[in-house]
């Protein structure tokens, strides 16, 4: 395998790199810790590594150091495709090179290769009850799959620590292949109890494969998927889906176990879930006015929400402090090709309004709008809902699993690569900060 034989060749360097930084350079400090970080959630602690992606306040995510234009212009793509494929981001994440087309393809077949899911996965699904969330039965069937793992079954067997790296690739490798068919089964059991495993066509990549899966004919959405796949990949270490994946992972558990500890921290409204409430307040605006609202009205509209001490779903980024780039590509996407669709129009009115509106309230650092903002627009013009029939939401928050888990993955590569080790904070006790401050 070219992906295998390239991270290989890499991580001597890797080793030999980080080995020689804290032998050289493990006392410098590389910040300070208050104590309104200690009780704010550890904001800005400069406490994590990752080499996979940074979130910079004014540029937005790069991903191995490409900004997300970058790598739209970049990575491979078939002619007649206008966004390209997710294996090629997936080969760059694990190896910090831009693939060419074949790189990128061998990515693709080994995902077409590991894809079957075991029956046993779609039965566990099935016995879950009719109103369990789709994060909840995401999860389960990520944790189901790890009986399957190589890691663990390696590691019992006495697997050197300098191979950590490769088993915890082929976990990767087969668990993100399998991700579009439990997500597609997830929707379409939430909808006839009777479904059946999708069944996938091999003449298709990942993203276009589960489109396909999830019944939209429109070869649009495979190109939809594919953007959304790639800009939610992974946003640094820090955030609640990543970190808790990794500190999972720290423990040498296995990447089952490891994402679907991250899957729940995902599925948290403060976190993943902030993509159906930005849609809710959308569908809310509607709703009121039984139409695309003028500049005025959604001006009121959002005082009014304000005003009642609820947030504008969608604004705001604990780090950024311009338009989250991810937003802009998507809202480029809307108004290239379905302008007129009325949430989609409303969506980008909101943009037009709420910045002006939170930077005259005076409480926010950030006015702009993140990337939660606009992707539930952008499915639902699809017809791929969030919401089921007996009314557990939840499914986008799915979408954006199977994107973030792509990150979260070809990091646990490189922690296991560069023998990262258990993590383990030092507490403090209230008491302790109150002599400190005395002191």
């Amino acid at each position: 395998m070219l992906l295998k034989e390239k991270i290989a060749v890499e991580i001597p360097v890797w080793r030999e790199r980080v080995k020689k930084l804290v032998a050289t350079g493990g006392d410098v400090k590389v910040g300070e810790v208050n104590i309104k970080q200690v009780y704010g959630g550890m904001r800005d602690v400069r406490g994590l590594v990752t080499d996979i992606s940074y979130v910079d306040p004014d540029e937005g995510i790069r991903l191995r150091g490409y900004t997300i234009d970058e790598l739209l212009l970049a990575l491979p793509k078939l002619e007649g495709d206008s966004i390209p494929f997710v294996g090629g981001l997936y080969y760059l994440l694990l190896t910090g090179e831009l693939p060419n087309l074949e790189q990128a393809l061998e990515v693709e077949q080994e995902w077409k290769a590991r894809s079957q899911v075991p029956e046993y996965v779609y039965q566990v699904l099935r016995a879950m009850p009719p109103q369990a969330s789709p994060m909840t039965m995401f999860s389960q069937a990520i944790l189901a799959l790890q009986s399957e793992s190589i890691f663990t079954r390696q590691y019992d067997e006495g697997l050197r620590k300098e191979a950590y790296w490769d088993a915890t690739l082929e976990d990767s490798l087969n668990l993100t292949a399998k991700l579009p068919a439990i997500a597609a089964f997830i929707y379409q059991l939430k909808r006839d109890p009777q479904a059946k495993p999708p069944q996938a066509d091999p003449g298709l990549d990942w993203s276009a494969n589960f489109a396909q899966m999830m019944g939209v004919p429109d070869r649009l959405y495979a190109d939809l998927c594919r953007l959304y796949f790639i800009i939610h990949s992974d946003h640094e270490s820090g955030n609640v889906s990543a970190h808790a994946t990794h500190l999972v992972g720290s423990a040498l558990s296995d990447v089952y176990y490891a994402a679907s500890a991250g899957m729940n921290g995902l599925a948290g409204p403060l976190h993943g879930r902030a993509n159906q409430e930005a849609l809710s307040w959308l569908e809310d605006i509607i709703q009121k006015y039984g139409h695309v609202p003028s500049l005025e009205e959604l001006r009121q509209f959002a005082y009014d929400t304000l005003n009642a001490g609820q947030v504008i779903p969608g604004y705001g980024h604990a780090v950024l402090r311009k338009t989250d780039p991810r937003f802009t590509v998507q809202l480029q996407f809307g108004k290239a090709h379905f302008p007129e669709d009325s949430v989609f129009k409303l969506a980008s009115l909101v943009y037009d309004v709420v910045p002006g509106v939170l930077r005259e309230q005076g409480k926010v650092k950030d006015p702009w709008p993140n990337v939660d903002a606009i992707s539930g627009a952008l499915q639902q013009h699809f017809g791929v809902q969030d919401c089921d029939p007996t009314g557990a939401c939840g499914f986008y928050t799915v979408l954006f699993g199977v994107s973030r888990v792509l990150g979260v993955s070809a990091n646990a590569v490189w922690a296991r690569a560069l023998n990262q080790p258990i993590e383990r904070p030092k507490s403090l006790t209230t008491a302790m900060l109150e002599k400190l401050v005395v002191q």
